[in-house]
């Protein structure tokens, strides 16, 4: 492309400080380097993460920052070395890394990555290094991605090439939400045929739970919010009981153990809320009950250790514990041929042409995850 090797001009929201409004601004993006890939971003969906960062966290260090990290696009141009990827691909880029090569990426017990931003720079959500510029200084890119840009540049580990036909409005919704909530039930859980399920949280993740519980074969599956609206969406995608935890006037575990004659089998959370994560792994069935984190925070959070010595497992999720290079792909065409839906996630939509208050109105509204 004519762009190639050149730095390109384009629009991003710039996250300036926190608790402040995105700017549209034009920035600078640098050409990839070894081992690197400059992508055209045409679709980012939005992700309570990067509301987390930008309103809840209490480190401030990780800014400037352009937001995003669910995307699909198309490579503009390769960095020296890059040999699986060619301008004009459809790819996902992803903040989890794969590598391939690390004795993390050659287990399969995790999908964890040496590699990844995650190991070290937990505390600027980001590597400290970045492609954008703005107003003469350095931007970072969150989780290593930053698709609120019209470009990005990402090391080739955290790109996924996928099928060409793939609809990029959609499938950018692959790049985390739908395969952390969805991996959360049939990889990390391992729900299976027959079990009782609850899934904490209606946002797109806990949604994608409640697809993953049933596709899995769960017999029941509890949809618990404390915003009702959700429930019909949670019917969609297969949840068959729904309960509000402040229409109670007991612990929504001991609603839960009553329903179910001590408990579920699988619990799992998608809000990001230590009393939440508690009363997930309180819910379920002592014995063998799985309970499973979903939702970020960095905060503590605690439990009494009999839920534990009593027989249930309490575990955490990256990604729903999906390999990117081998997993999204089987994801995308999955999509594609109707074993997964992903257009029932998607509320609405804008364009990147967009003023800087409309997308700060959907940063502090949305209800996605």
């Amino acid at each position: 492309m004519a762009t190639a090797g050149k730095v390109i001009k384009c629009r991003a929201a710039v996250a300036w400080e926190p608790n402040a409004p995105l700017v549209i601004e034009e920035i600078e993006v640098g050409p990839p380097q070894e081992g690197e890939i400059r992508i055209k971003i045409v679709a980012s969906s939005l992700c309570h993460t990067e509301m987390f960062h930008l309103f809840e966290g209490k480190d401030k260090r990780g800014f400037p920052t352009v937001l995003g990290h669910e995307g699909a696009g198309v490579v503009e141009s390769v960095g020296p070395g890059v040999t699986d990827f060619k301008p004009g691909d459809k790819v996902i880029p992803v903040s989890v890394a794969h590598c391939g090569e690390c004795r993390f990426c050659k287990s399969p017990k995790t999908n964890l990555c040496e590699r990844s931003w995650i190991n070290d720079h937990v505390d600027l959500m980001s590597y400290p290094t970045t492609c954008f510029t703005c107003r003469g200084q350095p931007i970072l890119q969150f989780t290593s991605t930053g698709t609120f840009s019209e470009y990005i540049v990402i090391n080739q580990i955290y790109v996924v090439k996928i099928h060409d036909d793939a609809p990029l409005d959609r499938v950018c919704l692959l790049g985390c939400g739908i395969p952390t909530g969805y991996g959360a039930a049939v990889n990390t859980a391992g729900v299976t045929p027959g079990s009782v399920c609850a899934v904490f949280g209606l946002g797109a993740v806990g949604l994608a739970a409640v697809m993953g519980c049933k596709n899995a074969g769960a017999s029941r599956i509890f949809a618990v919010d404390i915003n009702e609206q959700k429930f019909e969406k949670a019917k969609v995608f297969g949840a068959t009981d729904f309960l509000n935890p402040k229409a109670y006037d007991k612990p929504i575990s001991e609603v839960l153990a009553e329903l179910t004659n001590g408990g579920v089998d699988f619990s799992i959370e998608c809000v990001g809320n230590p009393e939440v994560m508690r009363a997930a792994l309180e819910s379920c069935i002592k014995g063998w009950g799985v309970s499973v984190l979903v939702g970020y925070t960095d905060v503590d959070f605690s439990a009494r250790p009999i839920q534990l010595i009593s027989g249930k497992t309490w575990k955490g999720t990256l990604l729903g514990g999906y390999k990117i290079k081998d997993s999204l792909p089987k994801l995308v065409n999955d999509y594609m041929t109707g074993k997964i839906m992903v257009d029932e996630f998607i509320t609405h939509k804008m364009d990147l042409e967009l003023n800087a208050d409309t997308l700060n109105t959907s940063l502090k509204y949305c209800n996605y995850f």
